[in-house]
């Protein structure tokens, strides 16, 4: 981003996703993206990608399939599709703006490290392209309620993108379970906390043998006031900065003192 961040009026901007190029989602965002700007470009896997995390396809070679103009269908993971879409397929000119979602279901807290809406998000923050990415919550996945995305991400995008965020840095914005003119207003947050997957399920097969689900249920802790799961449970759009710097730097002081 320049220090003006970026001009909306003649932007570039990809969008993809982790739910697949036909979900509801990212026909969404891909229309508010077009609202904003002449020129989107839609580069998203061939089918869900849910919990892909932020994984590239090194065992064997990719598929793009072009389904219009500006839209394409990538037979990997969201990660894959960033990297096709920025390196390959709009290499003559870069995107400025990167959006990834509308996702169906909150990435809050510990999700971001299991998200491949927000891996997406992460691998064009890597390749220098700044990245918003984009979650709706929900109370029953039959009812999403995407008119709350639909009419809150646009204002939230612009926002964001008027300003300059620090560099190895995306936007994690999550739309909470409320109609669209209950949400409360926009907080900035920081990352919860709740772990995906506790509960294991173990079923037999018909021909005995064991296999496994990895249950939805969570541990979490939304009555925290300032994260994003406090945020999106009161009825407000979170927008959270995911630094991709892991480093912990008050562990580096304490270990020089080991290792001098």
């Amino acid at each position: 981003m320049t220090e003006a961040g970026v001009d909306l009026a003649s932007a570039r901007i990809l969008v993809s996703n982790d739910d697949g190029i036909n979900a509801p989602g990212i026909k969404l965002l891909a229309k508010i993206a077009r609202a904003l700007c002449r020129e989107v470009w839609v580069v998203a896997p061939e089918r869900e990608q849910s919990g892909a995390s932020h994984s590239l396809t090194l065992d064997r070679p990719l598929r793009v399939r072009r389904l219009g103009a500006r839209r394409y269908a990538v037979d990997g993971t969201p990660t894959d599709c960033v990297l096709l879409a920025v390196k390959v397929l709009m290499r003559d000119k870069r995107p400025t703006l990167m959006l990834s979602g509308v996702n169906a279901g909150a990435n809050l807290g510990e999700d971001v490290t299991y998200s491949g809406t927000v891996a997406a998000a992460m691998e064009a923050t890597l390749l220098d392209v700044p990245a918003i990415a984009l979650s709706q919550h929900y109370a029953d996945r039959r009812k999403i309620p995407w008119a709350t995305a639909g009419a809150h991400a646009a204002e939230a995008i612009r926002r964001l993108t008027a300003l300059r965020w620090p560099r190895d840095t995306l936007i994690n914005v999550n739309f909470p379970a409320v109609p669209a003119d209950a949400v409360a207003g926009i907080v900035v947050t920081r990352q919860g906390r709740r772990k995906i997957g506790e509960g294991v399920i173990e079923r037999v097969d018909p021909r005995g043998r064991p296999y496994y689900w990895i249950g939805p249920m969570r541990e979490e802790s939304p009555d925290m006031p300032g994260t994003d799961l406090h945020a999106v449970t009161s009825g407000k759009v979170s927008v959270t900065p995911v630094c991709l710097d892991l480093t912990n730097s008050r562990a580096v002081a304490e270990l020089e003192r080991v290792f001098p």
